[in-house]
């Protein structure tokens, strides 16, 4: 659910499209070499690759204006390879890779939103593992490398664990939304640790004002913006090696560690001073209108932590870096826990093994991969080698930015959990924490629905 409106919203919140000038041949966006921006050796070296006569198959959940630009970026692999691509797209992804893997006839390489759908194909033996090469690469091209490859490797059949796709587009959930020019009118600064976003949070409830809008309501999934609270706190609190094994379920989610975490955005959601509408409006307000707050006059709140897809829901009109900016979710300075960042991202694994499909994942671990589809709309990387400068915003480059400075980079813990968890009791319990049920008790709950899955 979470991703799947990260995939659909976040091109709407990042500026407009590039405009593709009409002169350049076989409808490439930039003709290879012109622009020095752009990394082109890496382009020039995908022309080892003879393979002229050959057809790579790609499935994935791309759609609409995302297939058009994910395919102005395939252009590139063809042109220089000679390889005919052919991507198709699908809103039933996730079933019809299962089907066409155990049917025999999966594409050669699939592009996967949560990877825990790659770690159970990986098991039945579906996925092709990558070889060193590959992997050393992630971890030398990507900010918070390991991290990466940490998220791209599971077990075979085996037991035996492999490394098995590269990450390609990624999204940012650990961003606070507010007003500069409600900032700017009542002198405040922008937090850049946890202890201080703390205390603007009480200052802004001292001088009157309301700190934060903050809504769980989402149809039937109600409760899942509270989940991301819980992760990036999680994150904030403890070490990574907690939060893996914490959506692993190797520490149970009534673990004291768990519970702070929960509480923890207890501190923002269940004051009644620190909530627009007080805390009893928490669960009942849903999150595509709790933003609106920021831009009412007088303002109603200050500060909204969302993801990175959240401007889709702004009032029609708002402009980014003007009405609107945003933050990094900081960390405890004291906590000494680095720059965690939680988010998601699309995995690209070899379903059907060949020489093209082994081309084309070298080809998007690439700079120019990245590049090509920074330069368009709706893409944010953590290729350090990339070049930032080909954003196609200022807000793209700054969330680009928070990546590329992530000390770790973690995936949206609910998505990687059994669905009855991290899509049922887990979304319901929060509702019940932020309505003022005990945390303890709203996790033993949660726990006993893990326990019976056994």
């Amino acid at each position: 659910m979470k991703n799947s409106l990260l995939s659909t919203a976040v091109a709407l919140s990042i500026s407009s499209a590039l405009t593709i000038p009409s002169a350049y041949a076989d409808d490439l966006l930039f003709t290879p070499g012109e622009d020095q921006r752009f990394s082109w050796d890496s382009y020039e070296a995908l022309k080892s690759h003879n393979l002229s006569g050959q057809t790579v198959t790609v499935f994935g959940p791309w759609l609409g204006g995302e297939k058009t630009s994910f395919e102005k970026v395939i252009a590139y692999f063809e042109k220089a390879t000679g390889a005919d691509v052919q991507y198709a797209g699908s809103d039933s992804f996730e079933q019809q890779i299962v089907i066409d893997a155990q049917a025999g006839s999966a594409p050669n390489v699939a592009v996967f939103p949560q990877p825990g759908l790659v770690a159970d194909l990986a098991a039945k033996g579906f996925i092709t593992p990558l070889d060193n090469t590959v992997k050393s690469g992630v971890l030398n091209d990507y900010a918070a490398g390991q991290s990466w490859v940490d998220l791209a490797s599971f077990n075979d059949s085996d037991g035996n664990k492999n490394f098995y796709g590269i990450f390609y587009r990624a999204d940012l959930k650990s961003l606070v939304w507010y007003s500069p020019e409600n900032f700017e009118d009542a002198e405040y600064e922008v937090p850049t640790s946890m202890e201080e976003l703390k205390a603007l949070t009480q200052q802004i409830a001292a001088d009157g004002g309301t700190p934060w809008c903050i809504g769980l309501g989402s149809g039937a999934a109600t409760g899942w913006p509270a989940t991301d609270w819980v992760e990036d706190l999680l994150l904030r609190t403890q070490e990574p090696t907690v939060y893996d094994d914490w959506v692993s379920n190797k520490i149970s989610f009534d673990d004291q560690r768990i519970v702070d975490a929960v509480e923890e955005f207890g501190w923002f959601a269940r004051n009644d001073k620190y909530v627009d509408g007080g805390a009893a409006s928490v669960a009942s307000t849903d999150f595509r209108d709790s933003p609106k707050g920021l831009f009412t006059s007088p303002a109603k709140c200050y500060m909204h932590r969302q993801a990175s897809f959240i401007p889709a829901f702004f009032p029609e009109g708002t402009e980014l870096g003007q009405d609107a900016e945003f933050f990094y979710f900081p960390s405890y300075e004291s906590k000494n826990l680095g720059n965690p960042v939680l988010g998601a991202g699309t995995l690209m694994s070899i379903t059907n093994d060949s020489k093209g499909a082994r081309a084309f994942i070298d080809f998007m671990r690439s700079p120019i991969a990245h590049e090509l589809w920074m330069a368009q709309t709706g893409f944010l990387s953590a290729h350090l080698k990339a070049n930032p400068e080909l954003y196609s915003s200022e807000s793209a480059k700054k969330q680009g930015a928070i990546l590329r400075n992530a000390t770790t980079f973690r995936f949206d813990g609910s998505d990687l959990m059994p669905g009855k968890i991290g899509a049922g009791s887990f979304w319901t319990g929060m509702v019940d924490y932020a309505g003022g049920a005990d945390a303890k008790a709203v996790a033993k709950d949660i726990q006993k629905t893990w326990d019976a899955l056994k």
